[in-house]
């Protein structure tokens, strides 16, 4: 790698400053760019979704798994946060195998698009539901790495003797 040298170094610098968002609603709007079909967004709630029915979904994990400190509620929270994300799977599952009945019988000319739709078409040409699957297999993996820890720390504030981690990362790729 090459140094930059300092002149570089400080128009970059200068030209750092003259980009980026500035404006309130700006932001608001900016931090959606990146949102094709809401699987890995940082957002647990999007457009059109049901934030009431959200709020109940935390409410009734944090009745049930009682959370007491700072950190167990962050625990809580993470839970809440990819059990809504899987019940987002499993719309766009329906909404996806919705679209491919009608692309078979219908021309979508004027359909409204849904947000299996538009995975769908993220997905073009290839192994689309086998990816679907993927998601969903890895938004349960984090429910159950947080759910376990929150256990261990619940046990731990109790005075019991936390159990060894059920969840181990395996890495079967070859290098």
């Amino acid at each position: 790698m090459s140094e930059v040298s300092q002149k570089q170094l400080e128009a970059n610098r200068q030209n750092a400053k003259l980009g980026g968002v500035k404006t309130e609603e700006g932001k608001a709007v900016s931090k959606y760019n990146a949102l094709k079909h809401g699987l890995l967004s940082k957002e647990v709630l999007l457009e059109g979704e049901d934030e009431k029915m959200l709020v109940e979904v935390g409410k009734k994990l944090r009745a049930e798994l009682e959370p007491q400190t700072e950190l167990e509620l962050v625990l809580v929270d993470r839970i809440t946060a990819n059990v809504w994300r899987l019940r987002r799977v499993m719309q766009i599952e329906r909404e996806m195998m919705d679209d491919d009945i009608n692309d078979t019988l219908f021309a979508l000319s004027d359909s409204k698009k849904t947000l299996g739709g538009a995975v769908s078409h993220d997905f073009a040409n290839a192994d689309t539901y086998g990816k679907l699957t993927r998601y969903e297999a890895s938004i349960e993996r984090g429910i159950y790495k947080a759910l376990h820890e929150l256990q261990r720390i619940q046990a731990a504030r109790m005075g019991e003797k936390p159990p060894a981690p059920i969840a181990v990362d395996v890495d079967v790729s070859k290098d």
